[in-house]
């Protein structure tokens, strides 16, 4: 079965041996869908697959218990001819159903509730970031508009600075709307310092996770708990390769012949995540020399931004090394054994030698010292 969901309705197409059999729009109400399933094919040894979306993953969770195997595929990874230009629900149902059954569809990893539950937190604070700086920039445009700042005014947005505001000689209905979104703005400050409360809350019962993530240079209590709520240990991935791939940063490959051209990047997974991942490799950058190293090599043929997307897949492998050998980040040279000796045993380290990774084939802790 392909289910292409909506708010209001599902559509199903079912496949068997290579035939459609049933086409149907239901209610998006997941025991009902059930309901119906038990009456369309009694006793069938049912599959099923949908793309995530704005739904979450209520319907998977319902089908996995009613022992249905169902997977939940990324929509960038559905295969779509380039001369189909018909896009409808049915279409797509159908076009799923028939890519189950030929067994072409991958599932993405579905969070646990607990798991999807914790994300909620960091998400909510990043929104009402962005909602305060919106509310920041009203206030601007409106003093910008009146000629109370000049236009370089480069002046941080805080409570001290609305007092001020309050003690300006202002027309009234100027006064009146500068109070409003003044008061949105204090409003979604105190919002923010809930939040931080709880995600302290929160990283205190996870204090693994949030130790060695906080050991990496550019990452602080907030962005921390992204990387922990949405990654984890990063345990379930098998290499690298699979950690770039999951948040979308490895980059497309466009290959003729002998002529191969490498395109931007992927972009699966969470816009967030990849947003963090960069913003923090800046950080990263005056913290820790090696990085910065690299990134200097790097930016003369291709430039600054491509260089910083590098990196940032740089130093997510080097956190996933850190917990698959169980230590914290280690800032400095790759070759500096008096930062990395914890990567070899005790008897085999020598004062002023360099350490490299034990073992065969270990492409994570060889991460730690590329280039």
């Amino acid at each position: 079965m392909g289910v292409d969901g909506h708010k209001a309705t599902y559509t199903v197409t079912c496949v068997c041996q290579r035939q459609m059999v049933k086409t149907a729009t239901v209610p998006a109400e997941p025991a009902r869908f059930a309901e119906s399933l038990s009456r369309w094919f009694p006793g069938a040894i049912l599959s099923s697959a949908y793309e995530a979306g704005f739904s979450g993953f209520v319907l998977h969770r319902a089908r996995t218990t009613a022992g249905i195997t169902h997977l939940v595929v990324h929509p960038a990874s559905v295969a779509v001819a380039a001369n189909d230009r018909v896009n409808t629900d049915r279409r797509d149902s159908q076009r799923l159903a028939i890519d189950l059954a030929a067994g072409r569809l991958r599932g993405i990893a579905v969070p646990t509730e607990a798991e999807e539950l914790a994300r909620l937190l960091p998400r909510t604070r990043a929104q009402i970031v962005e909602h305060r700086a919106t509310i920041t920039r009203q206030i601007k445009a409106k003093l910008h508009q009146c000629g109370l700042i000049p236009p370089a005014s480069r002046r941080l947005m805080s409570s001290r600075y609305l007092r001020e505001i309050t003690t300006w000689p202002l027309p009234p209905e100027l006064c009146a709307s500068l109070t409003l979104f003044a008061d949105q703005w204090r409003f979604a400050t105190r919002q923010l310092l809930e939040l931080r409360r709880l995600l302290r809350a929160q990283a205190t019962a996870q204090a693994a996770l949030a130790t060695v993530y906080r050991s990496a240079p550019g990452i602080g209590e907030g962005v921390a708990r992204t990387f922990a709520t949405a990654l984890g240990d990063m345990t379930r991935l098998t290499n690298e390769r699979g950690l770039c791939s999951s948040t979308g940063l490895t980059p497309r490959a466009y290959a003729s012949g002998a002529a191969m051209r490498r395109g931007p990047i992927s972009r699966p997974g969470a816009s967030r995540l990849r947003h963090v991942l960069v913003e923090t490799a800046w950080r990263a950058l005056p913290r820790d020399p090696a990085l910065q190293e690299i990134v200097d090599r790097m930016a003369a043929p291709r430039g600054k931004q491509r260089a910083m997307v590098a990196m940032a897949r740089r130093l997510i492998g080097r956190i996933r090394a850190c917990f698959r050998h169980g230590t914290r980040y280690a800032v400095g040279p790759a070759g500096s054994a008096s930062v990395h000796r914890w990567l070899a045993p005790e008897s085999a380290w020598k004062p002023g030698a360099p350490v490299r990774p034990q073992g065969k084939g270990n492409k994570c802790a060889e991460a730690l010292y590329r280039d």
